[in-house]
């Protein structure tokens, strides 16, 4: 059974890179998409997926803003934040809001599935 995940990003760039690595790993299926907080938490609550990965700076909602209204409706989220370089302060700021760990960009293929295969097992 192929793992549900919602991508999280402004960047449509982004989203379509992480989508490929996820389908390509065979391991995860991509239910859906949005391109600020807002959306997220509305399509987080619509379709469940197993796992979110959010980008930290987005328009309307930022990452970690959104992170913690998933929080609050599933404590159970798992949420893999996407940071920059130098963004070491909000990515603390994430996990602290209760996101499980966090990738930062650039990433590779590599990089993303050892810490998205990491936090679906970590149930």
């Amino acid at each position: 059974m192929a793992y549900k995940v919602l991508i999280v990003d402004d960047a449509m760039f982004m989203r379509a890179m992480i989508r490929d690595i996820l389908i390509n790993s065979g391991k995860y299926e991509v239910i859906g998409e949005a391109s600020n907080g807002e959306e997220a938490i509305a399509k987080y609550q619509s379709l469940n997926p197993d796992l979110v990965t959010m980008d930290i700076v987005m328009p309307q909602m930022d990452g970690i803003e959104a992170t913690k209204e998933i929080i609050k409706i599933d404590s159970k989220a798992r949420i893999v934040m996407c940071s920059a370089l130098g963004q070491e302060a909000l990515v603390i700021e994430s996990i602290a809001a209760g996101a499980k760990d966090f990738i930062v960009k650039p990433f590779s293929a590599e990089k993303v599935l050892k810490v998205i295969d990491a936090v679906v097992s970590s149930n």
